[in-house]
């Protein structure tokens, strides 16, 4: 029987009038599958070319690859491919006749192992557009419909291989159908710092765990195989025989540029591929430092070929044109791949510019934004003039529109901050009073940026492009001029400012909430508190208000009021966020390991400490009432505009990912249950060495490793399911309490606008599209990543200079306590809770000998020979002596650093003796761990002050040195052009050595 559809078209005609048209869509039981499996040939009526039986499974390619690689799909070597009619049409409607008639040509050839299923004419194929869905997300969803039976139509006989570019559709339907495979041939190359040159891996998007021969990466062993691709290149793999399939090294390897694989232990086999295509170059600026005098002329005296190392151990060698390698050996320099041609084994390159000396701070610091892409140019004219004025000429003020319009809390509600001690971007307040009825009221308010900030001004497309502020370990580079970061925006103390509010009527008991209130306001700050204040006061030490300005000059009673109402407030909202954290626990957030440092400048920004955050309470109590604004803002704005509003996702990690996890719980007797963050939860809070608090500390920390990063994600681009917080064990999450230094709160605060507005044309007008939404969110996702990573190199750096300076034999913070939370082949990784330093301790040197310790616990290098167990290793020299390590024993380590010229600097661990380290002073033991940060940041610093003041005589020479390579600052087009013509005329070779 015939079913009877309706298909309901709108069409625009020339002169922009829309046209509604109906047609008559019939579907059939049976429609031609051309399939030799087919259990039922004659009602299938396959009449015309069947698909072969020679193949292992068949390939049904999504409208989009149908698209874009319509030329790789007419290749004679691939055979059972199914094109579905839904993607030819998309072909048809959105490639046109020309593309459209050589699909055709293709389907009709009969040496063409290809078919067409008309699965919009099948029954149980067809699917209907949900209302709001994007043309887009239906297409592969009928795709993948169509997939599903026509693997169950061949009687689950052959498996089906789904291709799409569609990167939520891979995570949703990837694991959905057993035989039913949704995967991308494409993945991102990801080259292993640590061997750069014999191993990489590519992921491949919608590889899972249900297939046993495909797991999630594939190794592309040698540079050879990787076919002139470089790392994060977006790349197409051939996968090889099983029987040339190799395993990842599983020994310690230092950053060298010559690997040595030979003679190393391997893991398993696994899969493993070469590369055949670059799908896209993923090539950018590259610091790269020119080689000594002693290799330039070895390479002849006219050479003008030269060979530059990158910072970044993952990038070949670069070979550029230049007579001046010998004045830029001392710098540092920026170049950029121009060519890789199939016959040389490096790529050719250019010179952009010098970013400063080698080992100099300022220079490191350069070379760590340039790679990772990170602009600090100072904000222009023409952004500046969109900002507001507040000069005491002409103070700013509370303009009588913005009164109407908004709800004015400064009379009525007790507004308070609680930031770091010097905090100058306030985003945050906080508030809580009784109401007239006994409940509570409990409000969140955050600084309204987007008051200053209009949608698509200067100001905002910049803000847009940095996405973030970037925070190093002794500086920030901000997201916003500081006239709103630090004045206008910060919601500082006994001024009026622009909020946007949320205030939530609370149970006077149960803290339940009854209901809840979104909108603009106007606040005043009754007090900037700073963290340790707040503390002193919750633990009942009001002698704190000494310290706290707003207390000062007042007369005693007045004192007296203020401080119990303060009191009160602060007791009250750590009572609700205790509950709060309470109810997240209940439903299995999780408490992972991290560490925030903040750095604290003199009057003259130089660094003057570094200070870590110590755990207290009050942060807790500010945390958790963020993430309740957070979380209840996500579901206004979804609710408001379920297909364009955005969202902080936390995936669930890969089970596989817990594995060390797991094993290394085991070796201490712990059992950790990662079905669930409710069972993670409970297992990580149970894991817990009475005698060693470390041991909880590391696990947590493995746990976090484990997880993937949270990611923005438009609702528009991924099923309601996946908006899940894995790690807040919340349904819906966003961000929306740091608008000044991070883009996506100023998206979320114009969509909550949006959303409770009485004019909601205007304002709607200013938001997202889902796909440019979705686009956003990719960049967005891509500078947080490189913030993290800017962060962790600068913290390194500075480690690294701590260290340098000091001598490993004799200076005591050289010699710490470490433990043991990895086993390798030929060594351990340590953590050092002093420092929070992580590194590998070879137990077999370069020449062979392993390490034993003697009576006296001293370790030495012997003759000898490593073997590994699952959760130790034991050291066996020739003459008898064994010793072992095993997971979590702490043993003293001397910390030193592994200098280089051509890359970062590292952190270099020895152990040297089996047994703790006691730490001789008593007074040293005491202090947190975290805090000796602090000195180390101080005192490199001071030793680079010290270093600039005494090459103060040079400074004129290097200035002029300097300006020979540095990026041009000159006011035209002109000037550059001019000033580029005397640089290519210049040869500065007699200038600089001999």
């Amino acid at each position: 029987m015939l079913q009877k559809r309706e298909k309901v078209l709108f069409l625009r005609t020339f002169r922009g009038r829309t046209l509604r048209i109906v047609r008559e869509h019939y579907l059939r039981p049976s429609v031609p599958c051309n399939s030799p499996l087919c259990p039922q040939p004659a009602a299938c009526r396959n009449d015309g070319k069947l698909l072969t039986m020679d193949v292992t499974h068949y390939v049904i390619p999504d409208w989009k690859v149908v698209q874009d690689y319509l030329e790789i799909l007419e290749f004679p070597e691939l055979k059972g491919i199914i094109f579905m009619q839904t993607a030819c049409q998309a072909v048809q409607h959105q490639r046109g006749w020309r593309q459209y008639n050589k699909l055709r040509s293709l389907l009709k050839d009969a040496r063409r192992d290809c078919i067409l299923f008309a699965n919009e004419f099948q029954q149980h194929c067809y699917l209907l557009r949900e209302r709001g869905e994007s043309m887009e997300k239906w297409q592969t969803r009928s795709i993948y419909n169509a997939a599903v039976w026509y693997y169950h139509h061949c009687q689950d006989r052959m498996p089906i291989v789904m291709v799409t570019e569609d990167e939520e559709a891979i995570q949703q339907y990837g694991s959905e159908t057993e035989g039913v495979f949704v995967i991308s041939f494409k993945g991102i190359l990801n080259v292993n710092k640590h061997r750069a040159q014999m191993e990489a891996f590519v992921r491949l998007q919608g590889a899972s765990s249900k297939d046993s021969d495909l797991v999630s990466d594939i190794l592309i062993h040698g540079m050879k195989a990787r076919n002139r691709s470089i790392h994060g290149d977006v790349v197409v793999v051939e996968l090889l025989p099983k029987d040339e399939w190799k395993g990842r090294t599983a020994a310690l390897c230092e950053n060298d540029n010559e690997d040595k694989a030979s003679g190393e232990s391997s893991s398993e086999p696994m899969p493993t591929g070469r590369v055949v295509g670059i799908l896209q170059k993923n090539w950018r600026d590259y610091v790269v430092t020119f080689p000594a005098k002693e290799e330039v002329q070895s390479q002849g005296k006219n050479a003008q070929k030269i060979l530059v190392t990158p910072w970044d151990y993952r990038i070949p060698k670069i070979r550029i044109s230049t007579q001046q390698a010998e004045a830029l050996q001392d710098f540092r320099v920026v170049v950029r791949i121009d060519s890789w041609e199939s016959t040389s084994v490096y790529p050719n390159g250019h010179f952009v510019r010098v970013l400063g000396r080698i080992r100099d701070l300022e220079g490191e610091i350069a070379t760590i934004l340039v790679e990772n892409s990170i602009s600090v140019v100072p904000f222009s004219e023409a952004q500046m003039c969109e900002m507001p004025v507040n000069t005491p000429e002409n103070p700013w003020k509370v303009s009588p529109e913005e009164e109407r319009e908004r709800k004015d809390l400064r009379r009525t509600h007790l507004v308070f901050s609680i930031d770091p001690k010097g905090c100058e971007d306030v985003d945050d307040t906080l508030s809580v009073r009784t109401l007239n009825n006994g409940n509570l009221e409990l409000g969140v308010h955050i600084a309204d940026v987007t008051h200053f900030v209009a949608p698509n001004s200067y100001i905002d497309i910049e803000a847009r492009t940095r996405a973030t502020t970037y925070y190093l370990a002794d500086r920030r580079y901000d997201m916003l001029p500081s006239i709103l970061s630090a004045d206008l925006c910060s919601l500082l103390g006994g001024v009026d400012r622009y909020a946007v509010s949320v205030m939530w009527e609370l149970d006077e008991i149960t803290y339940e909430i009854k209901k809840v209130w979104y909108g603009r306001t106007i606040i005043r700050s009754a007090y900037q508190l700073f963290y340790e204040a707040a503390q002193e006061l919750l633990d009942g030490n009001v002698s704190i208000i000494e310290d706290i300005p707003e207390f000062k000059d007042l007369d005693e009673k007045s004192r007296q009021a203020k401080l119990e109402e303060l009191l009160w407030a602060i007791g009250k909202l750590t009572d609700i966020a205790r509950h709060i954290r309470a109810k997240r626990d209940r439903c299995g957030a999780l408490e992972l390991e991290g560490v925030e440092i903040h750095v604290q400048l003199d009057e003259k920004k130089n660094i003057h400490d570094l200070i870590s955050r110590q755990p207290l309470e009050v942060h807790e109590m500010v945390a958790e009432c963020m993430i309740l604004a957070n979380h209840w803002v996500a579901k206004k704005i979804w609710e408001s505009f379920p297909h364009q509003a955005l969202l902080r996702q936390h995936p669930p990690p890969h089970q596989e990912f817990f594995s060390e996890l797991r094993e290394c719980a085991k070796a201490k007797g712990f059992s950790i249950d990662t079905r669930s963050n409710k069972t993670l939860a409970d297992s990580l809070g149970n894991a817990k060495d009475p005698s060693d608090p470390v041991v909880n500390r590391l696990l947590r920390s493995m746990a976090t490793q484990a997880m993937s990063n949270a990611l923005y994600v438009s609702t528009g681009s991924c099923a309601e399911a996946e908006f899940y917080h894995y790690g807040l064990a919340l349904d819906k999450y966003t961000h929306f309490t740091s608008p000044i230094r991070r883009y996506p709160d100023i998206v979320v605060h114009r969509l909550l606008t949006a959303a409770v507005s009485k004019d909601k044309m205007e304002t709607e007008e200013n938001l997202f599209s889902s796909k440019d939404l979705e686009e956003l969110c990719r960049h967005i996702n891509n500078r947080n990543r490189a913030a993290q990573h800017s962060q962790k190199q600068s913290t390194e750096l500075f480690q690294c200079m701590y260290f340098k300076d000091r001598d490993p034999e004799t200076e005591e913070r050289c010699i710490s306590d470490g433990v043991i939370y990895s086993i390798r082949t030929n060594g351990v990784l340590v953590f050092i809770p002093r420092f929070g330093i992580k590194g590998a301790a070879y137990l077999k040197n370069k020449d062979g000998l392993v390490l034993s310790c003697g009576p006296d616990s001293r370790s030495e290098w012997k003759p000898g020979s490593l073997q590994r167990f699952q959760n130790k290793i034991t050291s066996t020299t020739t003459g008898g002596d064994s010793l072992t390590f095993h997971l979590f024993d702490h043993v003293t380590v001397r910390i030193s650093v592994q200098t280089s010229r051509c890359h970062s600097d590292t952190i270099r661990l020895e152990i040297i003796s089996n047994k703790p380290y006691m730490i001789p002073n008593t007074e040293l033991s005491h202090q947190s761990p975290l805090l000796l940060k602090s000195e180390l940041v101080k005192e490199v610093t001071k030793s680079v002050e010290e270093a600039q003041l005494a090459q103060e005589v040079k400074v004129n020479t290097i200035q002029e040195e300097y300006q020979e390579y540095c990026q041009t600052k000159g006011r035209s087009l002109y000037m550059l052009l001019e000033e580029i013509r005397d640089l290519a005329l210049l040869d500065v070779s007699n200038d600089h050595g001999t």
